[in-house]
């Protein structure tokens, strides 16, 4: 998107607090050309792969002229927008279900608002994932393997380059044996399974290595399977539910999981298959990670199947879910994800802003809610001055007087008292709408990060708002 380049100072009659041009408009070879122009022209240069175009035209041109000129876009990044241009695109953006980030960097203030409706992701990449490693619900063959070894009659040689799997699987049997089949569930349990599995070492000088990982498993190993929470309620979801022809490939593979479930799982998720490294012989542990991989490879044909299945009653082509898809739909399916936000023109509206919200968080001394705030009454002051508070070094006590106006009516608006302190309000007027290019620099990578998760469907994106103070090099996220 286009905006004209800024002034010269030759050119403005009132002087400056900050110089606001981009460095590269003092690029002779750069004289005469668009904003959106050049960026374009510099884009392009960082990698030959990169497709680029510019239209040179504002927001505002577009949507009065060419409304539909947004239809067909992955993802939208707005940058330096006024409120009078956000409101209608971002309507317009939410009707059309594509995706709108909107990046903001204001003197030392910056804040990213993401509006998406609904965005789903399968791989999250959670940080504290655990093995699938079922030791509570074995299958056949794992049942099979782990009970085909007779670790008193092994040599020692033999013994210690045993898969800590079958140890912890052994001793866990014996443990459920003593105690009426009842599982570990308390830490007096897990330690007297402990016990047992340091009964099983045979060498007399020092630990077993996979003995000593076995009894590093028992405390993310030894729980019972079960479908996590989130998880759940995705797989009870409306959308999961009630499948319509219309729906995508990410509900359908999730009714397919569900009805795994419900039916051959019995209660579980279809197994995900990966195995972590452990101590052993190659011929013992590859036997063991392909017995992980069949089962694996099982469950996903079901789920694959059904999938099939269900494309074919909903009247979509076969093809919209590949086989590629479901595996790996079925290895991250313990931590795949549903995110949906609002529309940022409700934060506009008095009848449904989150204006209970504002209220509670102002009312904390620290919370970076006042700078929402502080944002917010930007967006009115510029929108009844056409300028921004302090951008001229002779109006800067006017607009401070100005600026707390308009920070009144929005917490009257919300229903909210007056603010502490005034230092905000003096800061912000010194800022003077200025765009440092540190707190730029950290905005547009925060939202370049969060444009590549929406676009790839991985890791979770931010949940509505992002506030970065760079004074403090806090952040703080919101949802309104």
């Amino acid at each position: 998107m286009a905006s004209p380049a800024p002034k010269s100072p030759e050119q403005s009659d009132k002087s400056k607090k900050y110089d606001r041009q981009l460095s590269f408009f003092l690029d002779a070879d750069n004289i005469g050309k668009s904003r959106a122009q050049v960026a374009t022209q510099l884009l392009l240069e960082l990698n030959p792969d990169v497709k680029g175009d510019f239209v040179d035209e504002s927001p505002k041109q577009i949507l009065e002229t060419n409304p539909d000129f947004f239809i067909g876009h992955t993802l939208v990044i707005a940058t330096a927008i006024s409120e009078r241009v956000l409101v209608p695109l971002s309507t317009r953006l939410w009707d059309a279900g594509i995706p709108l980030i909107v990046a903001r960097s204001y003197g030392f203030i910056g804040s990213i608002r993401i509006q998406v409706e609904e965005h789903t992701v399968v791989e999250s990449h959670p940080d504290d994932q655990h093995p699938d490693l079922r030791l509570d619900a074995p299958f056949p063959a794992l049942k099979q393997f782990a009970d085909s070894f007779d670790m008193s009659q092994l040599e020692l040689k033999d013994h210690a380059r045993i898969p800590y799997v079958v140890p912890l699987y052994q001793a866990l049997q014996t443990w459920m044996q003593q105690h009426d089949g009842a599982f570990p569930k308390s830490s007096k349990d897990k330690n007297e399974l402990r016990d047992l599995i340091k009964k099983g070492n045979k060498n007399p000088d020092s630990e077993e290595q996979n003995f000593t990982e076995a009894i590093r498993a028992v405390n993310f190993a030894i729980r019972k399977t079960v479908v996590p929470t989130d998880v759940q309620d995705i797989l009870n979801d409306n959308k999961c539910i009630n499948l319509t022809s219309k729906s995508k490939p990410f509900w359908i593979t999730a009714k397919a999981v569900k009805d795994f479930v419900d039916n051959e799982g019995k209660g579980l998720l279809p197994l995900r298959g990966s195995l972590p490294d452990m101590t052993s012989d190659t011929n013992n542990y590859v036997k063991l990670q392909q017995i992980y991989h069949k089962q694996s490879s099982k469950d996903a044909e079901i789920v694959f199947r059904r999938a099939q299945q269900l494309l074919y009653s909903l009247s979509q082509p076969r093809d919209n879910i590949s086989e590629a898809y479901v595996k790996n739909f079925c290895k991250h399916e313990s931590s795949i994800a549903i995110q949906r936000g609002s529309c940022i023109t409700s934060e506009y509206d008095q009848k449904t802003a989150n204006a209970s919200e504002i209220a509670l968080s102002l009312e904390q001394p620290d919370s970076m809610m006042v700078y929402y705030v502080m944002l917010r009454a930007i967006d009115r002051f510029f929108d009844e001055y056409n300028a921004y508070p302090g951008e001229f070094d002779d109006q800067l006590e006017v607009d401070i007087i100005k600026m707390k106006s308009c920070i009144s009516k929005l917490l009257s608006e919300w229903s909210c008292g007056p603010l502490s302190k005034d230092d905000y309000v003096h800061e912000i007027c010194r800022y003077g709408g200025a765009e440092l290019h540190s707190v730029s620099a950290f905005i547009g990578g925060c939202a370049a990060q969060e444009a590549i998760k929406i676009i790839t469907k991985q890791y979770k994106p931010i949940n509505n708002t992002l506030i970065y103070d760079a004074i403090s090099s806090n952040t703080a996220t919101f949802a309104f």
